[in-house]
């Protein structure tokens, strides 16, 4: 994104609607030198105030964050892109939920084993000796692994936001 771009064109907009620095600033709810800082590229504005300010100044996101006005082909094109990333993150949302349960399913599994062979001693006549005690120990220690994997990757999560802006780092 070229920021000095993108503040010229921030700048054209307010002007096409009649109003100050002051006056944006005030219906956006930051300070005047806030706007001036957007327009001379020098910042820009936060993630979070950018749909309001593309909305204040009747464009697309993609327009603002372009700094052009865009074609509707161009719009379409890019509403065609970001549909395909949403279903894309959905996807990928839907394989990870999946390989989570999994990982919980699988340590629960082996929990259940361990306590049933401890109430049943169902090891005890499959093995003998101490193999027994070590297939519990193992199972026990599986279903605690599998459980905290779940668990870590379940906390783990990129949100789409953090996706959407590493696709575009990615496609600079």
């Amino acid at each position: 994104m070229d920021q000095e771009k993108i503040g010229k064109f921030i700048s054209e907009l307010r002007k096409e609607k009649n109003l100050t620095q002051e006056q944006l600033a005030e219906k956006m709810g930051v300070t005047d030198k806030s706007i001036s800082r957007w327009e001379n590229g020098k910042t820009m504005p936060d993630l979070s105030m950018i749909t309001i300010l593309a909305e204040e100044l009747n464009v697309e996101v993609s327009e603002l964050l372009n700094g052009r006005r865009m074609t509707k082909e161009e719009l379409e094109k890019l509403r065609d892109t970001i549909n395909n990333v949403i279903e894309y993150s959905n996807r990928e949302k839907k394989d990870k939920t999946t390989k989570l349960n999994n990982y919980f399913r699988a340590g629960l599994l082996c929990i259940l084993i361990v306590i049933l062979d401890n109430q049943f001693s169902l090891l005890s006549y499959i093995f003998k000796d101490n193999i027994p005690d070590f297939i519990d120990g193992a199972l026990c220690g599986l279903g605690l692994l599998f459980e905290f994997i779940g668990f870590y990757n379940n906390n783990h999560d990129m949100t789409f936001k953090q996706k959407k802006l590493s696709l575009i780092k990615k496609n600079k």
